[in-house]
């Protein structure tokens, strides 16, 4: 007869062996074999943040794509304006408003007001806070320069917060809606983001928003969800990582909107794209001392 501990032992493994595979087998079907929801249902118009490039160009794409008409928020007007002519062209029975600001500099009041203007007359069922930004290069905290902070803080926290708390309205009078705020696995996928510290911490923001609108809203219709992506082939990846182009574990902007999608009504916190989940499944497997320390190093190496 087996000694009882060791019996013990076999049931915790084989306990946390069936978690392990449960799990493995919901990510597996979350990714490749769910279902996308219709966006449709939410509302008939999406509004878009940071919309002129990137993630946000794509998303706004995708979106066109599904039927959804398009309110498109950058600070440029004349990427705006190219930006709603190509999608016009290609997706020609849809409808497109665009409402420049810029976050960083103009005063968010003013920002607020004109969005709800565009929004005064439309159904927005799906928003996607994708607007951010990040250092100019890799830098200590006490290097970074009072105006850089004050407007990644000013873009990247105050202008999701306000943007959230203008549609919010409308969605509740509906009973239906999805927020969609775009985080950063530099907040949550590693335990910390040295040398872009300010970055990280408004990111961390915006994941700890979502979380808990998701619980405040989720019985009233409104699905609120922060999408944490890893490096993505854009232009705040050439930046931050000097990444120049896609690859197995960076997509284009157009192969992480495609993924996420498929997500939005779903999870409270998710990694779409899943080249980013298996990383984010083995950054976990490693001691934070040992992540903090090669991020360190990634970062020391890009300051210089």
């Amino acid at each position: 007869m087996q000694p009882t501990w060791l019996i013990l032992v076999s049931i915790l493994g084989f306990i946390s062996l069936f978690k392990h595979s449960i799990s493995l087998l919901k990510w597996v079907f979350a990714t490749f074999f769910r279902a996308p929801k219709n966006l449709k249902k939410y509302g008939s118009w999406a509004l878009i943040t940071g919309a002129t490039d990137g993630i946000g160009k794509a998303f706004a794409r995708q979106l066109a794509r599904q039927g959804l008409n398009l309110i498109l928020v950058s600070r440029n007007s004349d990427k705006l304006e190219t930006v709603s002519s190509e999608i016009q062209a290609e997706v020609p029975n849809i409808k497109i408003n665009i409402v420049a600001h810029d976050f960083s500099t103009d005063d968010a009041s003013k920002g607020v007001e004109l969005i709800e203007e565009a929004i005064n007359e439309a159904e927005v069922g799906v928003l996607i806070n994708n607007v951010g930004v990040t250092y100019p290069r890799a830098m200590f905290f006490d290097e970074v320069d009072e105006k850089v902070w004050m407007e990644i803080v000013k873009v990247n926290l105050e202008g999701t917060t306000w943007v959230t708390r203008a549609v919010l309205p409308g969605m509740l009078r509906r009973k239906r809606g999805a927020i969609v705020n775009i985080g950063s696995g530099a907040s949550v996928v590693v335990p910390s983001h040295p040398l872009y510290t300010i970055y990280a911490a408004t990111k961390a923001y915006v994941d700890q928003l979502s979380r808990s609108l998701y619980v405040e809203y989720k019985l009233c219709g409104i699905d609120v969800q922060c999408q944490v992506p890893l490096y993505v082939a854009t232009n705040l990846a050439s930046k931050v990582a000097l990444i120049e182009k896609s690859s197995l574990f960076v997509p284009t902007p157009e192969d992480y909107a495609e993924a996420g999608i498929r997500h939005i009504g779903y999870e409270a916190r998710c990694t779409p794209y899943w080249s980013h989940s298996v990383q984010w499944c083995f950054a976990r497997l490693l001691p934070d001392a040992l992540l903090d320390a090669w991020r360190l190093s990634i970062g020391i190496r890009r300051r210089n």
